[in-house]
């Protein structure tokens, strides 16, 4: 489980990595959340939004990682292009939905998180996807 979630705007793949050592700065349009994981999150809101199966998007390579450790240390991955733009495109009720499925997907697996945070960071990540989509950049989320 992730202390340090930060989804964030950055123009490429290379000034995302940039990122690593010590997560996106000021300069970056970002949100900050912690205690969940962020990897599994963008899976499983990709497969309720989007359709799939999760095993299938792991096996495509989601999350893509830009840059990190695999014992554990800071990583930096990109949100997909399906996840951006059906967040990007996703209305208020729909976003809301997503949030409670995925807290219903939660404590499925044995895991709790209040649906109204679900609901606030579902929606904060909707609206920092449009924002990017406007300037012509990305969504990265780096973990830590």
């Amino acid at each position: 489980m992730s202390i340090i979630v930060k989804f964030f705007m950055a123009p490429d793949d290379t000034s995302a990595a940039l990122t690593l050592a010590t997560g996106p700065g000021r300069a970056c349009e970002s949100l900050s959340f912690g205690n969940f994981d962020p990897e599994e999150a963008v899976v499983e809101w990709e497969c309720l939004l989007v359709g799939g199966s999760f095993e299938e998007l792991v096996e495509a390579g989601e999350p893509r990682i830009v840059a990190g450790e695999d014992n554990g240390g800071c990583a930096v991955f990109a949100i997909s292009p399906g996840l951006s733009t059906a967040l990007a495109d996703a209305e208020r009720p729909r976003l809301r939905d997503l949030a409670a499925s995925w807290v219903q997907l939660l404590a499925e697996e044995g895991e709790n998180i209040d649906t109204e945070i679900a609901d606030a960071i579902v929606s904060d990540l909707a609206a920092l996807v449009s924002s990017a989509r406007r300037q012509r950049q990305g969504v990265y989320c780096w973990v830590a």
